[in-house]
């Protein structure tokens, strides 16, 4: 007979929760990566810097993850690792909030169904879903006590119809306000009727001044995660400034310690690495836990230091390349130089070259081309193989864009040759037409359409963080389908390179006028719907064709794949290159009344 002692005791325990696993050791042992999704497939081994992370998403005291990440660190198996226990272990509503719905897609089908079928413990819960079959897709699934939803953050209606415990946020700085808001915030307010709601963010920072994920670090407890010193044990943050090498010779990269100034070999990485830990620098905040990561610290082979010394150096002296160094490698969002142009200091740049006389380095042609109710504008930019670009001219076509003669005159101007100092003649490589006009976009797609395999390309302008150009999706409301530029994705770049004269030249046959319309804008933040955006707005009264026109030809540039030794040896024997495409049909479309 059991003592009324033993008895209390037995009943005390069964008060008591077990023991909770932590997160880190369950994905160690139930989540499996099947061959395709890796390169080492079988069971997911956690690197040192993603336990505490893990464990802290597993956490049920903590609320908030926020991640600011790099690429290297493997935050997308740990993201789908943490929805699978979820799923495993602790059923309920989940959403996984992405930027676009090809995003959502290709992380369901690439990530998510190839790691949980590999996953027996996920693979059994999923198991009982049948009755359910009816009501999955590709982006939804439900199993017994819970679902799984990915959205995309550019359809907000779709977080009206959920309300979640679990949301997980990926690559935030990729989205941007729409109609109804942050979809950030409309995601979160999701969760509100769950007192054990978690929310975990994870992105790379883009813009220092505009970044969600700085934003929601700085009120976290902003966790580093430092190494020992392998000579004086010193723990630190390993930082860019830290990594040094020998002049021109990326491969001796090493680490020098900012204590006691060893420099010490990549050998020495994965034992620094696993006996780093992760320390708060706000230990007095609660319930909200941020990791600041660099891809210093990943095991992966390609973060090798001298690799990425190597990638330094290539992108060092071009401020888009750098930039995407600041944000992948560094994790660290980026702040621009000067938010507006110097006309002055551009017009006392100019060079005695021209269309008449491209200069030899000017190994790709492009032409970017402004429609104006009474005139066509053009410039023509010359691209060098190291990526510098040559303003070369602008030209006027006077006439009505209603009028065939006008359009007549541009298709002579972008089927002239002309000569290059190499000794050859050089032509238009591709030209970009903006069709963002409604009054106009008939007649630019009418010209660009049957010269589409000359890279002749009817575009239209978008703002917000987009690739530099892109097909459209959808044709128009007249059955046209255009190419969407990203408007602000290149100035931001060109904001960069124009005040660097190794990065921009221009001709001396451009008119001051020109100078004056391409520094017509300024680069300014303005809160739209709550939130902070980086945008370019119109200095007033100064005309932009100068700039719309380089916008297009650099958006140009991105779809033309010269063989440059072939256009090199081309140009050096006077050889006419192969022509761009089939004859140039016709039109009548004009003609009609």
């Amino acid at each position: 007979m059991p003592t009324i002692e033993q008895i209390q005791r037995k009943a005390l325990r069964a008060l008591i929760p077990p023991p909770r696993l932590r997160l880190s050791d369950w994905i160690e042992a139930e989540v499996c990566l099947p061959a395709g999704v890796t390169a080492q497939p079988g069971p997911v081994r956690l690197w040192p810097f993603q336990r505490e992370i893990a464990d802290a998403i597993g956490d049920p005291l903590i609320e908030r993850v926020t991640l600011v990440k790099p690429v290297r660190v493997g935050f997308t198996t740990l993201l789908t690792s943490a929805v699978a226990s979820f799923v495993a272990n602790e059923p309920a509503p989940i959403l996984c909030l992405l930027p676009a719905e090809a995003d959502c897609r290709d992380y369901m089908v690439s990530d998510v169904e190839p790691i949980f079928g590999a996953s027996p413990a996920v693979a059994a819960a999923l198991s009982d879903e049948k009755d359910e079959a009816g009501r999955n897709t590709l982006l939804s699934r439900r199993f017994p006590g819970g679902s799984l939803k990915i959205v995309a953050a550019k359809a907000p209606r779709n977080l009206r119809r959920h309300n979640v415990r679990i949301l997980f946020i990926d690559e935030a700085d990729g989205m941007e306000a729409t109609a109804e808001g942050s979809p950030i915030l409309l995601a979160e307010r999701r969760t509100l009727s769950f007192p054990d709601r978690k929310i975990v963010m994870g992105s790379t920072p883009v813009h220092e001044e505009t970044s969600h994920v700085l934003r929601a670090f700085a009120q976290s407890d902003a966790r580093l995660f430092e190494v020992p010193c392998p000579e004086c044990g010193s723990f630190t943050e390993i930082q860019w400034a830290h990594i040094i090498w020998d002049e021109g010779q990326p491969e001796t990269a090493r680490f020098k310690c900012p204590h006691c100034a060893a420099e010490v070999p990549e050998r020495h990485k994965p034992q620094m690495i696993a006996q780093g830990h992760w320390r708060a620098t706000r230990p007095e905040v609660q319930g909200h836990a941020g990791f600041r990561l660099n891809a210093l610290v990943s095991l992966h082979a390609n973060a090798a230091w001298a690799k990425l010394a190597a990638e330094f150096i290539a992108a060092k002296d071009d401020p888009s390349t750098l930039q995407t160094f600041v944000n992948t490698i560094l994790g660290q969002g980026w702040r621009a130089e000067g938010d507006e142009l110097d006309e002055g200091q551009l017009l006392n740049r100019t060079e005695p070259f021209g269309l008449d006389n491209v200069p030899a380095e000017a190994l790709v042609l492009t032409a970017g081309i402004d429609v104006q109710h009474d005139r066509l504008e053009a410039t023509f930019l010359g691209w060098t193989e190291d990526g510098a670009a040559l303003v070369l001219g602008h030209s006027v076509i006077w006439g009505s864009f209603e009028d065939e003669d006008t359009w007549r005159e541009l298709d002579e101007l972008l089927r002239t040759r002309f000569r290059h100092q190499l000794g050859g003649r050089i032509g238009i490589d591709a030209a970009a037409i903006d069709a963002g006009d409604g009054a106009s976009m008939h007649h630019v797609v009418a010209f660009a359409t049957p010269r589409t395999r000359a890279k002749v390309l009817a575009i239209k302008g978008a703002g917000g963080n987009r690739p530099i150009i892109e097909r459209a999706g959808s044709k128009t409301k007249t059955g046209a389908r255009l190419w969407i530029v990203g408007v602000d994705t290149v100035k931001a770049q060109l904001f960069g390179r124009l005040p660097r004269p190794d990065a921009v030249r221009f001709s001396a046959d451009l008119p001051p006028v020109w100078f004056e319309q391409l520094a017509s804008e300024r680069a300014v933040i303005r809160y739209r719907r709550g939130q902070p955006v980086r945008s370019f707005e119109r200095i007033p009264g100064r005309k932009a064709e100068a700039l719309d026109c380089v916008v297009y030809a650099t958006a140009a540039r991105q779809i033309v794949n010269p063989d440059f030794a072939r256009r090199k040896d081309d140009l050096a024997t006077d050889r006419a290159p192969a022509p761009r495409g089939g004859p140039v049909l016709q039109s009548t479309w004009m003609q009609r009344r």
